[in-house]
């Protein structure tokens, strides 16, 4: 593995590599976060989805994954053979939550071979008061990758780099969370120990030292890119891997939906449900309110709701992901209004995913737009090939009074790639 220092560069021959940035924690020290932007020619993303981060772990090609956390340390994976031709640079970023990186000892980057897991660079960070970091970068020139040592730092942290390269941004405060969930304290700090001292690698020219900034942004991109840690807002279409970064796989959720009641005093009888489907697409069973639990008891509807009355879920759906039969491949979830009326009749209407172990809300998607229907297939749940579970938001209405009309439009969603 070849040491390197700040502004040095390597060619890396490698089609695939892992970039793990490690620290040493303690008490006091923040937590770190590991992000990329895929960068075009013009030194900026081409929209938003160039962005790969806690909230957004995956690019749309596949090219570049983030992995999360392991203890005191996060990862990327980057497909560098699968990277789309227009990319130019992939920036491997970092932000200190809660805390500066002057807080955070030990601080490095190693790049290895994905496929074999032999090293090929290590560069130690050293910084103040910045709370993000542009750590290195992966680079294409002449046909030829290679990855340069930046370790530049920012004081207006991720959201300051997520800018700076073309990222459109919600700063909007998150919400407070629902009464009957309240946040889990913090896990303590998880001990790393320090790697061992690097080799003195010597200083680069003086003018490969400098990282020079993006040129300014284009016009911003919509929907904008959501910050906020733990607070992952879907729009249609949009999905999100429910692996938990640094914890165990999830194992018990909560599928809450809810909806205001109509003005003045009239009643709306939503019906929350769920059918689960096997990976052809066919109807296993359907969990509604005249069939409250199926699966021994993995999955449980909690109740009929007859008018939306009440904060919070209205109607919760919960399921023990690990008790599901292995023939359950997805559970595509419902809401139906059984008297008949549209849904430009209700308002706010929305479904969340729940960890049903801390009460923390993980997923959230919001149904911001009706239509003169009486039925919405809401989200799906969709067991990956590694046994973990993916989220994904549809918001599709439907003329339907229950849930089983909605069976087969379900089952078009429950096979698509």
């Amino acid at each position: 593995m070849t040491t390197i220092a700040k502004g040095g560069n390597l060619p890396i021959d490698a089609p695939a590599v892992r970039a793990v940035l490690s620290w040493r924690g303690g008490a006091g020290v923040p937590d770190v976060d590991a992000s990329a932007l895929l960068l075009e020619a013009s030194g900026v993303v081409s929209a938003d989805h160039d962005f790969v981060f806690f909230n957004q772990p995956q690019h749309p090609s596949g090219a570049v994954r983030h992995l999360g956390k392991n203890g005191t340390a996060d990862a990327l994976d980057v497909d560098l053979a699968a990277l789309p031709g227009t990319v130019e640079r992939v920036v491997l970023a970092a932000s200190a939550d809660g805390g500066t990186f002057g807080q955070v000892p030990d601080l490095r980057l190693v790049v290895t071979d994905l496929a074999s897991g032999a090293p090929l660079a290590e560069f130690a960070l050293d910084a103040g008061s910045e709370t993000a970091i542009v750590s290195g970068e992966l680079y294409r020139r002449n046909g030829q990758w290679k990855f340069r040592a930046v370790g530049q730092g920012y004081d207006s942290g991720l959201a300051g780099i997520a800018t700076d390269f073309g990222i459109s941004v919600d700063d909007s405060p998150a919400p407070p969370p629902a009464a009957q969930y309240p946040p889990p304290p913090p896990p303590p700090a998880a001990q790393y120990p320090p790697p061992p001292p690097a080799a003195q690698y010597p200083p680069p020219p003086p003018d490969a030292a400098q990282y020079p900034p993006p040129p300014p942004p284009p016009g911003a991109p919509s929907p904008a890119v959501n910050l906020d840690k733990g607070r992952v807002s879907l729009v249609k279409g949009q999905r999100v891997s429910l692996v938990k970064t640094g914890a165990p796989p999830l194992r018990r959720v909560t599928m809450g939906l809810g909806w205001d009641p109509a003005a003045r005093g009239k009643k709306i009888d939503l019906d929350a449900s769920v059918v689960a489907y096997d990976q052809a697409g066919k109807k296993l069973e359907i969990v509604w309110f005249m069939h409250l639990k199926e699966f021994g008891g993995a999955i449980r509807h909690t109740g009929d709701n007859l008018t939306g009355k009440g904060e919070g879920d209205d109607e919760r759906i919960d399921i023990d992901l690990s008790a599901l039969p292995p023939q359950v491949a997805s559970l595509v979830f419902t809401i139906t209004s059984f008297g008949g009326q549209k849904f430009t009749e209700v308002a706010n209407a929305f479904c969340r995913l729940v960890d049903a172990e801390t009460r923390t809300e993980l997923v959230r998607f919001d149904l911001t737009d009706s239509e003169p229907a009486s039925a919405v297939l809401m989200a799906m749940l969709r067991r990956q090939p590694d046994g973990s579970w993916e989220m994904r938001a549809i918001g599709e209405f439907h003329k339907a009074r229950t849930v089983k009309k909605l069976v087969d439009p379900g089952a078009r969603h429950a096979t698509a790639p």
